[in-house]
């Protein structure tokens, strides 16, 4: 096996969140990818890493505004959304790229958030690829469990309900035709009718059968290429069946293949337009013997240059 070196500055920053999912262990994801040797694989790459560790809550939590009772946890995640959204603006600032470690999918409400602002201030359009089984495009008002996990989205493209947030920081608005929705499989009745009402890039398993990843995955990477964007990748575990990945609380039948997972990977980075990255719900409780953590940090690898066979770098 060989490997391209493009000499990166990964910044880690762990966010142990559950507080957005049903289920209790996505707190122990970030310790579960370090056990994985993501750190050593990624230096074995040749790139830089800096592991800034956990984040915490400060333990002064934000007020939840009125009507806030659909959204459960909101203070937690509204205090945990806050310090992502500094942490990762400020790996940015410093000329790093991010990969947070979760944690439940409601940490890219901070995450995304905090790429978008220095997004906003290089004037550099923004372009998230959402990898997962769910469509997270809920809101309180729409959300059948209020799980926060499943607001994700919407909240990014400035769907009401969760204006407060972010408290009185920015907080720029992921254009909607900037979001590709990749590998869905379950979307709920009042999520679709708004997906379908805002114009969202939604590519389920029925389009990936039909067309194949590499078809589908080149039309992105081409789109946000031609605008000269930033593209962030949310890597949520459910986007993998879950014979191959069953290490998280969400699990849904039919979902990428070990080849369509790498595949993926090696297109991005090939493209060399990833400039940050999410890894979410993993929940190592729900694992066998590592068997998630490890394929998450392999597929880590082949966003960062890992290849079978040397093809050349990418645009970096």
């Amino acid at each position: 096996m060989t490997v391209t070196r493009s000499d990166q500055s990964i910044v880690l920053i762990g966010a142990p969140v559950e507080e957005g999912a049903g289920t209790a262990g996505a707190i122990m994801g970030p310790a579960a990818l370090r056990t994985a040797r993501l750190v050593a694989t990624l230096a074995d790459l040749g790139h830089r890493v800096d592991d800034r560790g956990d984040l915490m809550l400060p333990p002064s939590l934000p007020t939840a505004p009125e009507g806030m009772d659909r959204a459960r946890h909101y203070q937690r995640i509204a205090g945990w959304s806050r310090i992502i959204a500094d942490a990762t603006e400020a790996a940015m600032g410093q000329g790093g790229l991010p990969v947070v470690l979760g944690g439940d999918h409601s940490l890219s409400m901070g995450s995304v958030s905090g790429v978008a602002r220095h997004c906003a201030k290089a004037g550099r359009p923004l372009f998230v690829l959402w990898l997962d089984a769910h469509a997270d495009f809920n809101t309180p008002a729409t959300s059948p469990s209020g799980n926060m996990h499943g607001m994700s989205a919407a909240f990014l493209c400035g769907e009401p309900g969760l204006e407060d947030l972010l408290g009185d920081k920015p907080a720029p608005r992921l254009a909607p035709e900037n979001l590709t929705l990749f590998g869905i499989r379950s979307v709920d009745r009042d999520e679709r009718a708004l997906l379908a009402d805002r114009g969202i890039d939604v590519i389920d398993m029925r389009l990936i059968d039909e067309f194949g990843v590499s078809v589908l995955m080149a039309r992105v990477i081409e789109r946000v290429a031609a605008a000269g964007g930033h593209l962030h990748v949310s890597l949520d575990v459910d986007f993998l069946d879950p014979s191959l990945a069953p290490g998280v609380g969400t699990t849904v039948p039919g979902g990428a293949t070990y080849r369509e997972a790498h595949l993926i990977m090696e297109m991005l980075h090939d493209s060399g337009l990833v400039g940050s990255l999410d890894v979410v719900e993993l929940n190592p409780f729900l694992d066998d013997r590592g068997k998630s953590a490890l394929l998450l940090v392999d597929l880590v690898a082949s966003l960062f240059g890992r290849q079978v066979v040397a093809r050349g770098g990418g645009r970096r």
